[in-house]
């Protein structure tokens, strides 16, 4: 199982998981969020292969978040509303967000990366 690895190289919470993935030796294809932000599509399917809200997909620390007053827009828009959102600044996504296709995992989280990718 080879992981997707989005994340932000200058993130330290993305350098901690990528160190995790390499210790645990699990093969990964890093994906720059911003460079290479996934899709609307692409992130509804991600979304849809999690166990999270979606308002949990948001980096709600972000700037760009607070700039766009997202805090108060989740809960009034549709779904397909925020997956263009999210897909429109790879800087609204939490990051990490790892997934190899049927499982996910935002942000990082040892015991949480242990219990998903360490199988």
């Amino acid at each position: 199982m080879v992981l997707s690895f989005y994340c932000y190289p200058k993130c330290g919470t993305c350098r901690k998981a990528k160190k995790w993935l390499e210790d645990h030796q699990i093969e990964y294809n890093e994906i720059h969020i911003v460079e290479n932000t996934p899709t609307s599509e692409e992130i509804e399917k991600i979304y849809k292969n999690s166990h999270f809200e979606l308002k949990k997909f948001f980096n709600t620390s972000g700037m760009k978040y607070r700039e766009l007053g997202l805090k108060d827009k989740i809960g009034i828009l549709t779904e397909n509303e925020l997956f263009d959102i999210l897909a429109s600044d790879g800087m609204l996504i939490k990051r990490p967000l790892v997934t190899d296709g049927h499982k996910v995992t935002l942000g990082f989280k040892e015991e949480e990366f242990e219990k998903t990718w360490n199988d």
